[in-house]
């Protein structure tokens, strides 16, 4: 660790601790900082002195402040000194031990120095404990409207057993997604967002923001769920009292609306007067569920008999412990449908993650007490009931008879009653298929059964109007989707979506005008399910990618329970409403295709990136497994762009033909000291991986400081790419400035082509007349920001090419690599109306031979060519004019040794290894010729096409000057219009007609 003279003791340290058992005796009479040294961390105007390891350092030991905030891998974080702090040598100044730290993540618990004695402090937002935030919150949203009007109706239908089945089915699902939203809020500090906030930090954006939708908008359904059922209550009562406003319909949805916007006002007020109204409301359902006990226990009176109450009987237990279906809902999955909803609370305490002390210890302890206390009630219910009222009851005290009366069907015979007339016609008022309010009817006190009617409603109803909008809020904030970001907007203290109340309220309001309990139930069931399914599933991917970010604290769930949970909630979905069903995955998958599409500028280290990272590295494991094939050659390209951003053509030109095929790594020589090409290195390289990403083109960018461009290049050809991912081709820009530039560069440009052949790669070189780079006119930026924000630069490869043609003049055989290329442009929908022609050499009498040979040659490749052209006067002399051109373009760089003898021209070359002896130049001449006039062929035949692909002449290494090779390459592509790409393969085959 760097050491650093102890400067003068700080005027104010704080949070000072020492660790005894490092300091001498002699140390320990010293004054602070000259005992051990101060670690200064400035702290909103006041310094913190950390007294560590007994001598002076700017290290700092672990706080929280240094993990508080953290982002991605690599960036620094506030409060720690960086590795070139550490390894640096500092100069004894005082003020660079202060080391900046976040002033909101205080550990210390002091006050800030902004809080003065003139300034009130901000005010705390309400926060909110397991118990009072998590449990009876999620009990609560529980205890809902099914509970009391529909509960005791399904034990009538589906009889005690099947309706336990169906508690426990739906217990069992809401159980391993209780399991689930606890291991997944487990793992990291969690905000305000909810489940939303939840998975889409776990899964990632794409499943998180569909969930999120829709769980929001099932919540904002549930709220007209909950609100109808009170509103049904209501008019029952008016009924019963001949004091209907309109009629039983109209007066559901009236009382539902007024009692939503009381809903509504209450919601405003904030979340400190909403948690007082819940904890009353819990308050009154305990009171009622004692109530209806005791009322189970009380001997039944007349009335009560006539409406089938009878007191606990074994007979009654027995004869509704098997089903009666009724109805058009009278089947199991119809009646499990409405049953379902009212285990969905499970996640109201979760919605409301960012007002809990601490979300970790609260949301897996609350929801899972919830789960239990409200199962019980819900199985001690249905079988109390079940033993105690008969299903059909006329409620008339009429009907009372002597037992073993004649003619007296049914159960209630043998208490004393006859109900046989209205139950063999289906029209009995009362009892349990008939009667909603039958636990009114069988408490001690029926109001109070009412008053926790209206609790279980209304505390649902609140709790569901409360958590859409904080779900919702969190999604508009993100920005994941269009045109909701007006929601997100927050207010006050706790940052109250007011937005997205009213939006919830507009939504529930439109339901509630349904007015029909049994036909808003379903719908929130594949919602929610849908939900669940895919909580379940996010927690078991998550589990199963191995990603080390994946460290819940909680250890009491499986994968493989999360997974069976996610499975099992997608078949009840099905088995309830397959339409239905339908149309939630419908709508899951076209909000996961927007946001797949969209790519939303989010980072959040979830499961999906960790998944994908599995994928790509067992998939590229596993290639290495597999043996080459020629079938399966790709080319896979290592192109030197420099900053890709100087050369666009380059980079679209090489883009267009490896998209969605093969690999593509835009390489970038540094050359420059270490030291100072480090940083530029560093800041970089993200600003033009994002800049490829800008332009749409599918490649990886790496570069390598090097003291010179070829042992640069050299690096990048062994290391570049990953097992048989690997770069085969090396695509380069044509080095205009050769004639001018610095001999030692044009040598080391053509040593970088002989480097290639030498690793057996291919090469592809592109030459423009317009030249390729454009770091002239781009502005060469440092900040990764401004570079992405930079226009972005039209190049000929991203335009339509319409009816024109692309030239492939195959001269030499390299392996097929020269009509490969080409061919992989034609398949682009840019390049797709072009007629492709292919040229080759010949003799003027066998041209009809050798042009059918080539035909058939191509045929059997099945490429698609069928134009061939035979060039007889190939090997024909040049003009003169053009063989002069070419001679004077030599001229600067010949030795005019007098072709004196191999040691003499040695030596005149000495340090001058680009310069063309006598003896060389007239050794390829011919070869020197037949560039020139390959050139005079091509502005006769393709001075119009889209696109010349010419074969690369090859110079002997050693043999071949690098000034001669460059005037070859001049006097082949010069003066042409047309894009030109020189290819030459590693003469190996990559294409086959062979099927095996």
């Amino acid at each position: 660790m760097s050491e650093l003279p102890c400067p003068e003791p700080p005027a104010r340290c704080r949070g000072r601790f020492t660790i005894s058992t490092l300091l001498g005796v002699e140390e320990a009479g010293r004054p602070p900082c000259e005992a051990a040294g101060c670690e200064g961390t400035h702290l909103s105007g006041s310094t913190l002195c950390t007294r560590t390891f007994g001598y002076n350092t700017v290290d700092v030991v672990p706080a929280y402040e240094h993990y508080a905030n953290s982002k991605g891998v690599g960036e620094a974080r506030r409060g720690r000194p960086s590795l070139a702090d550490l390894r640096s040598i500092l100069k004894p100044d005082p003020g660079h031990l202060c080391v900046p730290v976040p002033e909101l993540q205080r550990s210390d618990g002091l006050p800030s120095a902004e809080e003065g004695p003139g300034r009130a402090p901000a005010p705390e937002p309400v926060r909110f404990g397991w118990v009072k935030g998590v449990m009876i919150r999620c009990m609560l949203n529980i205890w809902g409207v099914i509970l009391y009007l529909r509960l005791p109706w399904i034990t009538a239908q589906a009889g005690i057993a099947l309706t336990w089945l169906i508690i426990l089915m739906s217990v069992t699902v809401t159980t391993i997604t209780g399991l689930s939203i606890s291991a997944i809020s487990t793992n990291g500090k969690v905000k305000s967002g909810g489940t939303y906030f939840l998975i889409s930090r776990s899964l990632g954006p794409e499943l998180g923001g569909s969930i999120g939708l829709i769980f929001a908008f099932a919540n904002a359904v549930a709220v007209a769920m909950h609100t109808v059922g009170f509103a049904e209550t209501v008019r029952d009562l008016l009924q019963e009292h001949d004091s209907l406003m309109v009629d039983p319909t109209n007066d559901i949805r009236i009382i539902g609306v007024v009692t939503a916007t009381v809903l509504l006002g209450i919601s405003l007020a904030g979340m400190e007067w909403e948690a007082k109204a819940q904890v009353l409301f819990f308050l009154v359902i305990l009171v009622s569920f004692a109530n209806y006990l005791v009322g189970t226990v009380i001997p039944a009176t007349a009335e009560k008999q006539a409406k089938g109450f009878f007191g606990y009987r074994a007979d009654i237990f027995a004869q509704n412990l098997v089903p009666s279906w009724r109805g058009p809902e009278g089947s199991f999955f119809s009646l499990f449908s409405i049953f379902f909803p009212s285990a969905t609370g499970i996640l109201a305490g979760a919605n409301i993650s960012g007002d809990l002390k601490d979300p970790a210890v609260a949301i897996p302890k609350g929801t899972l007490m919830a789960i239990f206390w409200t199962t019980m009630s819900y199985l001690v219910l249905s079988a109390t009931i079940g033993a105690c009222v008969v299903r059909d009851a006329s409620g008339s005290l009429n009907d009372s008879v002597p037992v073993g009366s004649p003619c007296c069907e049914g159960l209630a015979c043998s208490f004393g009653w006859n109900f046989t007339d209205c139950a063999q016609r289906q029209s009995c008022p009362y009892g349990l298929s008939n009667h909603y309010q039958s636990m009114s009817m069988v408490s001690g006190f029926g109001p109070l059964i009412t008053a926790g009617i209206f609790g279980a409603t209304l505390s649902s109803a609140l709790a569901c109007l409360v958590s859409a909008p904080k779900v919702f809020q969190c999604l508009c904030k993100d920005q994941l989707y269009p045109l909701i970001g007006f929601f997100g907007k927050g207010y006050g203290k706790n940052n109250e979506p007011i937005r997205g109340y009213v939006l919830t309220y507009v939504i529930a309001v439109g339901f509630i005008l349904i007015a029909e309990l049994n036909a808003i139930a379903p719908i929130i069931s594949n919602f929610f399910l849908c939900s669940y399914a895919l909580i379940n599933f996010s927690c078991f991917h998550a589990s199963v990618t191995n990603s080390p970010g994946w460290r819940p604290s909680f250890r009491y769930y499986s994968k493989w329970a999360a997974l069976f949970g996610a499975a099992i909630s997608v078949v009840i979905m099905f088995l309830l409403t397959w339409w239905a069903a339908l149309i939630a995955l419908g709508i899951v998958v076209f909000l996961l295709g927007y946001v797949l599409y969209k790519k939303p500028d989010v980072n959040w280290g979830s499961s999906m990136q960790a998944s994908s990272y599995n994928m790509a590295l067992s998939y590229s494991v596993g290639l290495s497994e597999v043996d080459e094939h020629i079938k399966n050659y790709r080319p896979q390209c290592l192109v030197l762009t420099g900053p890709p951003n100087f050369r666009p053509a380059l980079v679209d030109f090489v883009g267009t033909f490896t998209k969605n095929l093969s690999l593509m790594i835009c390489g970038n020589v540094l050359i420059g000291p270490r030291k100072q090409k480090m940083p530029e290195s560093r800041l970089t390289s993200d600003g033009h991986t994002r800049w490829l990403l800008k332009r749409k083109i599918k490649a990886f960018y790496t570069n390598v400081l090097a003291e010179d461009l070829r042992s640069g290049v050299q690096m990048l050809m062994q290391a570049a790419g990953l097992g048989k991912m690997r770069p085969n081709i090396l695509a380069l820009g044509y080095k205009r400035d050769w004639q001018v530039a610095a001999p030692q560069s044009v040598e080391d440009y053509v040593g970088t082509l002989h480097d290639a052949f030498d690793f057996k790669y291919g090469v592809c070189l592109l030459r423009m007349k317009e030249g390729l780079n454009v770091s002239r006119a781009v502005q060469a930026h440092t900040d990764p920001g401004e570079l992405v924000a930079e226009q972005q630069a039209s190049t000929i490869f991203q335009s339509q090419q319409g009816k024109k043609t692309i030239d492939i003049y195959w001269l030499f055989d390299d392996g097929g690599l020269t009509l490969l290329i080409p061919y992989l442009l034609w398949r682009k929908k840019r390049w797709g109306k072009c007629k492709i022609r292919v040229f080759v050499g010949g003799q003027i009498n066998r041209m009809d031979e050798e042009r059918k040979a080539i035909v058939s040659l191509l045929s059997k490749f099945r490429l698609g060519f069928h134009e061939v052209h035979v060039l007889p006067d190939i090997n024909q002399k040049p003009r003169p004019e053009h063989i002069k051109r070419f001679d004077d373009l030599v001229m600067p760089f010949r030795l005019n040794d007098g072709f004196k003898d191999e040691a003499t021209v040695s030596e005149m070359r000495h340090g001058c290894p680009w310069k063309i002896s006598d003896e060389e130049l007239h050794k390829h001449r011919a070869k020197s010729l037949r560039q020139v006039r390959l050139n005079e062929i091509l502005l006769e035949h393709s001075q119009d096409a889209a696109l010349i692909a010419i074969t690369l002449p090859v110079g002997r290494k050693g043999g071949c000057p690098s000034s001669l090779y460059m005037a070859w390459l001049e006097s082949l592509s010069r003066d042409l219009r047309p894009p030109v790409v020189l290819t030459r393969g590693n003469q190996e085959n990559v294409l086959t007609f062979y099927c095996q």
